[in-house]
């Protein structure tokens, strides 16, 4: 081998090298397309149904509980989730499993650019037209998923239970991470719970509750039960929570829903 091809062999072994340490680098800093993707099935899995234990997000997506902690491990290192508090309970053995909810900076991630834009123009409508302004406004808001989810609720009938899954369906398709929910044997009344892990308009909702009274209030129209909004993510919750209550109501066409006892909603 004369010199210009040692040259040659050092020049191609010098870029192999490179390269093979490149790829090491790349594969530990930058995921791929498919763990990206993995990992926003874990972020998305957890908005919608957090708190969740590594264990639980396994069983739910078929990973293996080795890789969820690896993507649990980066997803809290960026701080898009975080541990939740463990309920209070009278007995425990041993130190719980870690549960994760999503996070402030989670929920900002998933918000659109114009969150601040929105609340600018609700602040310029406030001070120029009145508070009563901006709630009018909230009421026409969510009275528009009133009528763009009418013919998907119309499908379920009159049954509660099943108008409440169609409508947890209809807002976890336009990103609220919906979900339904059994209740716990400590609410006044038997029933279900619609909970939304993510909120499109938190950072102006924060601001303006009248768009949580709002939703709530066309929740019941659609319905054709008064529910109560328990938490929402607007008061630092780390989800929103409506309860849906059952038994002995009388329900009718969503155009003209009232109460058990007759009373229209307002």
């Amino acid at each position: 081998m004369d010199s210009s091809d040692e040259l040659d062999h050092s020049y191609v072994v010098l870029i192999t090298d490179r390269r093979t340490s490149a790829g090491a680098d790349s594969s530990n800093s930058v995921p791929t397309g498919h763990e990206s993707r993995t990992r926003d099935r874990v972020r998305q899995t957890i908005a919608e149904d957090g708190p969740l234990t590594a264990a639980e997000l396994a069983s739910r997506l078929g990973l293996t509980p080795a890789a969820v902690r690896r993507h649990l491990d980066l997803l809290a290192e960026n701080g898009t989730i975080e541990e939740s508090e463990p309920a209070a309970s009278g007995r425990s053995r041993g130190r719980p499993a870690r549960a994760y909810i999503l996070s402030e900076v989670g929920h900002a991630g998933m918000e659109s650019d114009y969150a601040e834009l929105a609340s600018s123009a609700l602040r310029f409508l406030a001070e120029h037209a009145g508070a009563g302004a901006v709630d009018e406004f909230a009421r026409e808001h969510s009275a528009k998923f009133e009528s763009r989810y009418a013919a998907q609720l119309a499908t379920a009938g009159a049954d509660v239970i099943a108008r409440a899954q169609v409508l947890a369906s209809a807002l976890n398709a336009d990103g609220f991470a919906a979900s339904i929910r059994p209740v716990g044997v400590d609410m006044p009344a038997p029933g279900i719970q619609l909970c939304q892990g993510h909120c499109p308009i938190q950072h102006v909702a924060t601001q303006f509750p009248a768009f949580c009274d709002a939703e709530a209030e066309v929740f019941s129209h659609m319905l054709g039960v008064r529910v109560q909004r328990q938490t929402t993510l607007a008061q630092g919750e780390h989800v929103c929570t409506t309860f849906i209550p059952m038994g002995a109501v009388a329900v009718r066409a969503p155009s003209g829903t009232t109460t058990s006892d007759g009373g229209p909603f307002h």
